[in-house]
Formats: C-alpha cells, structure tokens, sequence
C-alpha cells in the first residue's frame, strides 16, 4: 500500500520463521539449511534472469553473508531495469500521508496485533467506537495544511459482526455497515480537503469494492501468508481470525483485480511460516499480479514483537530475513513491480533494503504515528531523503495511487475520481506534482441521466448497420489490457477446452427421465448431458413429451425490442464483443429521448414490452437507470419494461450507496416491470472468472435474482454455454435455478417467467480468440441442454426458451422438437449477438416466427413478458405490421 501499516488484519506485524504464535523457541522447528550446491545453483540462476521456482526461492530466502550480496546485486539490477523502463531511473518513492485510524475495533483475534482493541477500553479512554467525521476531517486537514496528499484509512475488519456496540453506532449515525462508513468519510475527505484516500478496510467482497471503487483511487490489503495451518491450527497467529484464511485473502486480490482497483498487498514475515511457505506466497501474488495486473505494489514487512500479545516472546524477524525476502520478492516479481519496506520498521538498514531491490518507502506522515506500530516513529521526510542519496537514488513524491496507475486512466480510475487525481498528479510522470495545492474538490455522481445531446453520441445506428456494414474491426484496441492476462487465463481454463465424457447407465437415466424427472440424481442428469446417438433422439423424445403435458402444443413468443442503451464497457467479460471503450470506432450511447423514441416506435408496430440492456458506462450514473424506465413509461405508458440485468442492478446500487433492495425498490417506483436474467453465464465462479474478468460473482447474481422476486420483480433465467464449460457446470447451474424457484414458490413468490438457452457465439468473442474457448456447442449439446432443462427445471420452470438468434431458423426449429415452447421475442433490433458473430439477423417477423413453430408442427401464439394473454388491440397493431419496424423507418437522430 502506500505506508508502512497496512492496519491491524493488513498486518504490520510479525514473528520469525518456524516459531509457534505462543512464543516457543523460533528456532526449534527450523529447517535445515540448504547445501552449498543448492545455493550456488540458485544464486546463478537468479544472476542470470531464469525463472525461479518455488524449491529456489525457499533456498535463496536463506541466503546469508557473501551469498545475500551476491543475491541482492542481482535482484538490484533487476529493479533498476524496471526503473529505467517506467521512466524514472535512480528514483526512489514515498507518499506524504495521514493515518486515519476508522475504528480500532476488530472481529478478527489476531495474536500479535496491538492495535485492536475492546469497546470498554475505548470508552474508558473517552473515545467512540468509530472515530467521528469530525475527527477524521480534522486529521484530514492538518494534513492538507501540510501538503500531504494521501489520507490512509485503516481499520478492523468488520467490526460490526463482533461488537453490538458497533452495530448500534452505526445504526445511530445512519449507516448499514461498516464499508457504508467509510464510503461516506472518503467522499467527504475528498471534497473538504483534497486528498486520496486510500483504503484498507480488511477482507472486501466484491461488492464491497464496486461499492468504494468511485470514491477511491486506490486499496489494500496485506496477504501475509498463504500458510493455512498459521490460520486454522490452535495457538497460531491466526487462529479464530475468520479473515485471515489464506483462501479469503486470496479472493479478495483476485476481486481487486477483476473490479480494476489498484491494490496494494504483501507479506508479514516472521510469524511462523516455513521458507517453503514464505515462497508459496511470493507465488501466489505473483499468479494474482499476472492474472490481472492490479498489484501496484507489494509490502514486505518485519514481525516486531510488541508487549501484551499472545506473541510478545516471539523474536523479531531478523534484518537479513527481511533483506533477502525484498531480494527474492524482486526476482519472482520482475522488473515492473513496486516493492516498499516500511522506513520505521528497519532501524537504521535504509541502505541495505535499497540494495536488495525495493524502490518505494511507502507512506510517511509528518503529523500522525503509525497506529499499527506507534512506538516505531515515522522518520523525516528530509532524513529519509538524505538516506536515500547516499545510496545513490533521488526520493520522489507519488500519490497514494501508483503513476502506472495514473497513465492507465479507465478503467483502472473511477471518472469521478479523475478531477482529484489530476489535480495532484504531475501529467509528464504521474508521481505528485511538487506545486500541487492540496484543497478539495466536488465529489458527485454524473449528470443526473444522459448529459448527452438528443442525438446520443457515437454509432448510434449501429443496431441498424450490424447487418448492413457490420463491425468496424473484430476487436477493441486494448484487447491485449482490458481482459487480465491472456497466458495465465489459458493454464486456468484447459480442462474446459474439450468436453469430458464419462461412461454412465444411459439405460437407467432414460427410464427415470420418463417415469419422474424430479428424482434423477445428479450422475443419472450427467448421463443424459453426455447422450449421444439414439440415446440423445430418446432424451428429446421424453422432453419433449413432458412439454406437451405441461404446457400444450403452443409455440410462444412476444413482439418486443430490445434497446442496448450503451456499449461502452469495462468489466472486461471476455466472452462479450458487444463491449467498446468510448473511444472505439464501434462505440455509441444513446440519449433518453432515443430511448423513449425506440420505445414509442416499438409501440406503434405492435410491441407489448422493451427489453433495455447496456454497458457499465463509467459516467453513467447509478439513477440513469430510473431515468430510463422513467422515460419509457412517460412516453409510453402501457408499455412493458423488462429491464437491467443483475449486474447493472449491483452497478445502480453501488454507485448510488443504496442497498440492492432500496434500488431494486426505486427501480420498480420509475417504472420497472421485470428485470433479465442474464449476467448469469454459468453459474460456477470456476467457469465465471475464465469467463469474465469483473462481472458480479455467482452469489451476488442470486442475490439480487432473490430480491428482486421478493419484490415482486420477475426475471427470466439464463445459461450461456459451450466455451470452457462442462456438462457438469450446465447441471449445477440448472440445480441452482431449480433450487431458487423452488424456494420462491414456497414463499408464494412467482418468481423465473422462463429458462433461456443461450449458445456462446464465438467468432468475434475475445476469449474464442486468444485460442481460450470452444467455437461454441454442437448441435447435440444444444439438443441436450434443452431437453435437460425441460426435466430439471420441472415442475418448477415451466417455459423452456430456445434463441433465433443465436441458433438460426432451422436450430430453432430442432429446440421445439427437444422440449422448449417458445421462439423469445421479434427483438426488432439485436446488436449484442450479432456484434458477437451471429449470422441470423436482428429481427424475425410474426411470419417468421410462425413458420419456425410450424416446421416443428406446432401453432404460434404471442404473449406478454409474464407468459399472459396479449390483448386484441395490441395484436392487431403487431400483425398490421407483421411485428416489425419499417425497413424504411429512419434512425432517431
């Protein structure tokens, strides 16, 4: 991060290797040291640049004497590269910062930590169980008067769900949570005084970063270790600290990484760990940083024994362990990273970090004591300087966020921080600039709506032209950033490349699907996903039975249009071609009054419902959303509004503050009817983050399905298939679906209108590029899925939906036949799979759609968004006009 404390869970805190957290002899359970041989071998190796692996770096972070110079001059040189390629050779870094310590309260038990403390003691000191805004803005201000500009906010973790009497603050003060707290006294210290604020709140969900992204430059979190048996063995240091569990830590720099937050992590060393274990964990922050290039930079940090812990009798971690970890770190990193040690925990061996590679002091406050570490004072700022000379490096400020950071823009910084940061950055380097005025600026959500003019911004034909012009290229301009790092997603997603078969009683499994479909167990359902031949022919044959008992004959589908509002995005699902950055050739955003005009055109031609889907647009705000539905139902108010996936709800939500349920609330008051259920991919995070780089995770997607049922809200339900995936995630996904409605109709709640079967389109789909994914689902997997989702979705899901527009005229006709009833919508205009390589078209007339249901032999019949009747007036329209637009009907401009 950018000071020394990463505060009490982010560990600036210690104990030295193979010791125990109760204080035992450190050196008792030390390994042997490694052979002569062994360290010349790997000494020679990190001379010469190879690739270190993990059996290496444990044997070089023993390194001592003569062999700890030679591999500190290696590591030295390979630092100064990575100086010389950003541009800012001999510089060392630091951030003049203030500590802001939030709330010293903490659910987590951590055995060294002297930070933490228990609501009596801080009453007893007369201090409230948070600080006040006052006191935060107070610190925050002295320390623009000074001419800081990083505000480090620390605190414990989740306090709330350990204290009742932080809770009850809370709740006093008018905030959910803890994370809400610190959202709002960022902003304010934003606006009042100027500086950033970079934030170290512990173990973050997702959410809880798409929450703080707009209102932070910067997080970070202290990884520590990845030696589980230091968290989940009696005595350890960890022990009984729920957020300190290798896995969760590790899920929160890969959520970091996928919401494109600049974080900042590192090791504690001394704790306990092995060698082995200290090397484990430069490895994993190592495949985390490759993954997404989020890290920017990492902490190495000292254990220091403090009094009145349960690790008071632990030895400090030794200059030369933390010496030759620097050292080693520098080697597994590379040249790019930003490694800091913090000033005040070294004594007087400035020269000696320097010499084994770091480039960063982190953060240095002229005015507040390290909280974490309060009898290590920081040192000054000119000192610090003149430490640094004399090694031969010049010290420079830099802001709280990296200057690699700083140059990246969008979307690594939120455009509502842009103004902040641009008004401290120097614009040639993006370190601090000297003649920075530190004062505060306006923090605020876009533009109410669209700041737009009536005709919208970019190609906003493009729903007309896909099919005339097509794209302009097959993909964005930053396809090799904007995604993660395509090496590293390749290892992940191999076993998905080809589809596993397995060998299983396809007999049995036909029997059960035919005599009760509800009682097939899991391995009877994979049989069936895997059927071939005439076992497949059998499957849809039972399916489709099961469909005319359950719903007749009737083929359904709706007049409707779909209205893609924006496609400027950057969550950076590699799946997804209709994306663009804002400046691409292909990029547009529509104003409100298209979208009511789409809508009205929509109207006239028969429709009974708008589906409106788009981009997480950065400028858009979190209310636009109300503004278009509101839109829509002002200017056609018998119109349905079937509207906003789950993660456009979670971006309204976050970027307004509000809960899920108080947008989903204020959704519905503008005018929102249903809401897609799409986002949901496959609901496996295995497949998931393969699939997407930042789009919300499995439990969030049900989340938001749930509340928004709960609400009254319906939604279809989605799978996107036939890239990474294997049968055994199609039936998790649709176990998953079953077991939601199943719950929602048990609470009287209506819950899915439908399944819809949606194939992966791969030809201009990033992720089918980079040579990740399958070029999409076979015929036989596409009769597969939709037969099985007729017999695991019944009795619960009774509409089965199969996609024109993904599958053709003919595709869809076999769908009919495998145990779906309905053909989806006349759409009037598709961009998002036509933007992905679908040859189908944007549009089917009610003629269209008629003759796919009578290939299949069955009768059309429209309906409405909730599988209801249409009315005569509204079917009359539809059929005047064959249920779409003109072909001569102009573009809104």
């Amino acid at each position: 991060m950018t000071s020394s404390a990463q505060g009490p869970d982010q560990g600036t805190d210690r104990g030295t290797n193979g010791g125990t957290a109760g204080g035992t002899d450190a050196t008792a359970d030390r390994p042997a040291r490694p052979t002569a041989n062994a360290m010349r071998r790997a000494l020679r190796r990190a001379r010469d640049g190879v690739a270190l692996d993990v059996t290496e770096a444990a044997v070089l972070l023993q390194a001592r004497g003569e062999d700890l110079t030679d591999l500190c001059a290696s590591a030295a040189r390979v630092r100064d590269a990575g100086l010389e390629a950003a541009g800012r050779p001999g510089v060392i870094t630091y951030s003049k910062s203030v500590f802001i310590p939030l709330t010293r309260l903490c659910r987590d038990k951590c055995h060294y930590c002297t930070f933490a403390t228990v609501p009596g003691k801080l009453r007893r000191a007369g201090h409230g169980m948070f600080m006040s805004p006052d006191e935060v803005l107070a610190i925050a201000r002295r320390g623009a008067e000074l001419g800081c500009k990083e505000a480090l906010i620390t605190l414990g973790d989740r306090p709330e769900d350990r204290w009742p009497e932080a809770r009850e603050w809370l709740e006093a003060e008018g905030y959910d949570d803890t994370i809400a707290y610190v959202r709002a006294m960022a902003i304010r210290i934003l606006e009042e005084t100027g500086l950033l604020p970079h934030l170290n709140p512990g173990a973050m969900t997702w959410t809880d970063f798409q929450r703080l992204k707009p209102v932070a430059p910067s997080m970070g979190m202290m990884l520590e270790t990845t030696a589980e048996r230091l968290w989940s063995e009696p005595g350890g240091p960890h022990y009984g600290s729920p957020d300190k569990e290798p896995a969760v830590r590790l899920r929160v720099l890969e959520d970091a990484g996928r919401s494109s937050v600049p974080f900042t992590s590192g090791l504690l060393i001394g704790i306990g760990e092995t060698y082995e274990e200290r090397a484990e964990s430069l490895f994993a922050l190592r495949r985390i940083s490759r993954a997404y290039h989020g890290i920017q930079e990492l902490i190495m940090q000292n254990f220091r024994a403090k009094p009145d812990t349960a690790m008071r009798g632990m030895p400090d971690a030794e200059m030369d362990e933390l010496v030759a970890t620097v050292a080693v770190a520098r080697h597994i990193m590379g040249p790019a990273a930003c490694l800091q040690a913090p000033p005040n925990l070294v004594d007087d061996e400035y020269a000696k970090l320097i010499g084994a590679g770091i480039d960063d002091w982190g953060g240095v406050s002229p005015i507040t004591p390290d909280h974490v570490n309060p009898e290590r004072p920081w040192p000054h700022i000119d000192e610090l300087a003149e430490r640094s000379a004399a090694a031969g490096f010049r010290l420079k400020e830099r802001l709280a966020v990296y200057p690699e950071f700083v140059e990246r823009g969008e979307p690594w910084l939120d455009p509502r921080l842009l103004p902040h940061v641009r008004a401290l950055a120097d614009p040639e380097t993006g370190l601090a600039r000297e003649d920075a005025v530190v004062e505060g600026h306006p923090w605020q959500e876009p533009d109410e709506g669209f700041s737009l003019p009536s005709s919208g911004s970019g190609r906003t034909d493009l729903h007309h032209t896909i099919d005339t012009e097509g794209r302009t290229s097959d993909r964005r301009d930053d396809f090799d950033e904007v995604y993660g790092d395509w090496e590293a997603l390749r290892e992940a997603a191999v076993p998905g490349m080809v589809p596993s078969r397995i060998d299983a009683d396809v007999r049995q499994a036909l029997s059960q699907a035919a005599d009760d479909p509800t009682k097939l167990t899991d391995d009877e359902a994979l049989a069936l996903l895997h059927a071939e031949g005439p076992a497949l022919d059998a499957l849809c044959r039972i399916a489709d039975d099961l469909r005319r008992a359950t719903v007749g004959d009737d083929v359904t589908y709706i007049v409707t249009r779909n209205i893609n509002f924006t496609n400027v995005c950057y969550t950076g699902c590699r799946f997804c071609a209709f994306a663009q950055r804002r400046t691409d050739a292909d990029a547009y955003t529509l104003s409100l009054s298209q979208v009511a005009d789409r809508a009205q055109q929509a109207w006239d031609v028969g429709a009974v419902e708008v589906c409106m889907q788009g981009g997480i647009h950065p400028d858009l705000p979190g209310t636009a959303y109300f503004d278009i539905a509101r839109a829509v139902k002002e200017r056609v108010p018998g119109m349905h509004v079937h509207a906003f996936s789950p993660m456009e709800v979670v971006n309204g939500a976050t970027r307004t503050g509000l809960s899920i349920r108080e947008w989903l609330t204020e959704a519905k008051d503008a005018g929102l009817d249903t809401i897609p259920g799409t986002a949901a991919e496959i609901l496996d995070d295995e497949v998931r983050w393969i699939l997407t780089k930042g789009k919300l995770p499995t439990a969030t997607w049900v989340e938001v399905i749930k509340t928004a049922h709960e609400l009254g809200i319906r939604s279809s339900s989605t799978m996107m298939y036939g890239h990474v995936d294997q049968p055994r995630h199609w039936l998790g996904h649709l176990r998953l679906l079953a077991e939601i409605q199943q719950s929602a109709l048990s609470n009287n709640v209506a819950g899915f209108t439908e399944f819809v079967t949606l194939p992966f389109i791969h030809t201009n789909a990033p992720v089918y590029l980079a040579g990740i994914a399958r070029p999409g689902p076979t015929t036989r997997d596409n009769r597969a899925v939709t037969a099985m989702a007729r017999l695991l979705l019944h009795p619960h899901i009774t509409n089965i939906q199969t996609s024109w527009v993904k599958l053709g005229t003919e595709g869809a006709a076999e769908m009919l036949r495998s145990g779906a009833n309905d053909l989806g919508g006349t759409l009037m205009e598709e961009t998002i799979s036509r933007m992905a390589g679908s040859s189908y078209g944007s549009y089917r007339s009610i003629q269209d759609l008629t003759a796919i249901a009578e290939a299949a032999g069955r009768p059309a019949r429209p309906r409405t968004t909730t599988y209801g009747p249409v009315t005569e007036e509204r079917q009359s329209a539809a059929l005047a006009s064959d249920g779409h637009l003109p072909e001569l009907l102009p573009v809104v401009e």
